[in-house]
């Protein structure tokens, strides 16, 4: 496996192939992570991985400083996965003059949910995105689902923008008791670690009762967060959407099974945890 850190060695390594598969990371990986690769993997090209923590999408009281660089460890554990390529750029690098230009999704789309409480997250990750697809420039690249949103904001981009890239999602990794896969894991004490899963099976609950369509999904929402809130969570929100744009469904919708997803975001200590399941 080949690890390189600028352009001018990306661009040397990529010479002559028509054909990569890529997995952009922020690094710190983990088995999620590792999935998506071999994913990518199963599709016989050459397998190109980014690591890359991008401050862009980093409000400013968030953990850009904090979050974990482990690109030694992370190279370790991509090699076996399948990958071919590490791309590891600073970030004077992929940004060597700030970067005025960028990708502002919908607002319809992109403003709700996570960017109502992360206003001009998709922001920096179109455009970081963007950037990285020019770079890389694959036939395929592979985003999880378990940034459901941020997977939905991206397969957009590139429809809008007629890029010529296939975008494949990765399914949710998930522990043994539930709780799905993230570097955040990592900040949360033995006690958080043991309550954590309880957002995967509030979801899972909210998307059993809101299925049926029987009771008012405002009230099965807000039941859902003061569930939540009891047992310590500070909630930003859970709540049912259509798949299809991330907007709620009317009861006639449910009825009907329309493909639906359940979205949660919540804060347990100091750490912020997101999850979602499709129903």
């Amino acid at each position: 496996m080949q690890v390189v850190h600028t352009l001018a060695e990306l661009r040397a390594a990529l010479a002559g192939q028509s054909r990569t598969t890529f997995v952009p990371t922020m690094g710190n990986l983990h088995e999620g992570h590792l999935a998506l690769v071999r994913e990518a993997a199963r599709r016989g090209a050459p397998v190109v991985a980014s690591i890359f923590v991008n401050r862009l999408q980093f409000l400013p009281h968030e953990d850009f400083d904090r979050y974990p660089r482990t690109l030694a460890r992370d190279c370790e554990l991509l090699a076996p996965a399948g990958c071919d390529l590490v791309f590891a750029p600073a970030e004077d690098e992929l940004y060597p003059e700030p970067q005025t230009y960028k990708v502002q999704p919908p607002a319809a789309l992109a403003d709700l949910l996570e960017g109502e409480f992360r206003p001009g997250f998709f922001t920096g990750v179109c455009t970081v995105v963007m950037k990285l697809l020019h770079c890389v420039q694959p036939a395929v690249a592979v985003f999880g689902q378990k940034d459901y949103q941020q997977l939905k904001v991206i397969e957009a981009m590139v429809r809008q923008f007629a890029l010529p890239v296939q975008i494949v999602p990765g399914a949710t990794v998930r522990a043994a008791d539930g709780l799905a896969l993230s570097s955040r894991n990592g900040y949360l004490s033995a006690e958080e670690r043991a309550e954590a899963p309880t957002l995967q099976r509030v979801l899972a609950a909210l998307a059993a009762a809101g299925r049926d369509g029987l009771r008012p999904l405002a009230d099965l929402e807000a039941a859902a967060q003061a569930e939540l809130r009891q047992r310590g969570w500070q909630p930003d929100y859970l709540t049912l959407r259509r798949r299809r744009d991330l907007l709620a469904p009317g009861d006639d919708e449910r009825a009907a099974g329309e493909p639906l997803v359940a979205l949660g975001a919540a804060r347990l200590g100091s750490t912020r945890l997101i999850d979602n399941l499709e129903c």
